[in-house]
């Protein structure tokens, strides 16, 4: 596979988000191979013009074209995260050190250090934002008892799971389950 047919799209989270980047592509004409978070696989390498129309569609729709290395890691890291805990059925019981660094063949520190040098906040903590995100979607869909969203998520208990949600969104659970005001972020301002 030649890497100037792969192209990195920021801001791409979730399966809607591969079939919005897929229509513009469609629409454009722009032949490729593979759409996934964070990545289009194009048959042919874009010309300026295509890039130029490609890069104005993107925007237009919340995306863009991650072109440095550092950025496209940090992207990978994110959708990765996103992946395994929104849209994934696999078991969260994982070593996210050792998953991370298996998947993108580097050393989990420099990862690690790289993302919080770029972001805000620690690659730990994306993950716990990540995972109570998720709670807060489950608690909203009230399929699951609390103690089943624990399990479902691997917290080892949910006291636990408890005090990192009060942590993270200043309320409990319980609270939020009650609250009227069930605001959700979008997993890209995670």
């Amino acid at each position: 596979m030649n890497m100037s047919n792969i192209i990195h799209i920021k801001n791409m989270v979730c399966p809607r988000c591969v079939t919005s980047v897929s229509g513009i592509l469609n629409d454009l004409q722009i032949p490729y191979n593979t759409v996934v978070l964070g990545q289009v696989v194009l048959k042919n390498q874009l010309t300026i013009s295509q890039k130029n129309l490609l890069s104005k569609a993107l925007k237009s729709s919340g995306f863009s074209f991650i072109n440095d290395r550092k950025s496209k890691l940090i992207e990978q890291m994110k959708n990765l995260v996103i992946e395994k805990t929104h849209h994934s059925n696999d078991d969260l019981n994982i070593k996210w050190a050792n998953f991370i660094s298996g998947e993108l063949n580097l050393d989990y520190k420099y990862l690690s250090s790289l993302f919080s040098s770029v972001e805000s906040i620690t690659f730990e903590q994306y993950i716990i934002n990540q995972k109570i995100e998720r709670v807060k979607e489950l608690i909203v869909y009230d399929e699951l008892t609390l103690s089943e969203i624990a399990f479902k998520l691997q917290y080892s208990s949910v006291a636990y799971l408890s005090n990192q949600f009060k942590k993270v969104t200043g309320m409990p659970p319980s609270q939020f389950k009650e609250s009227i005001n069930r605001r959700r972020k979008f997993l890209d301002e995670v």
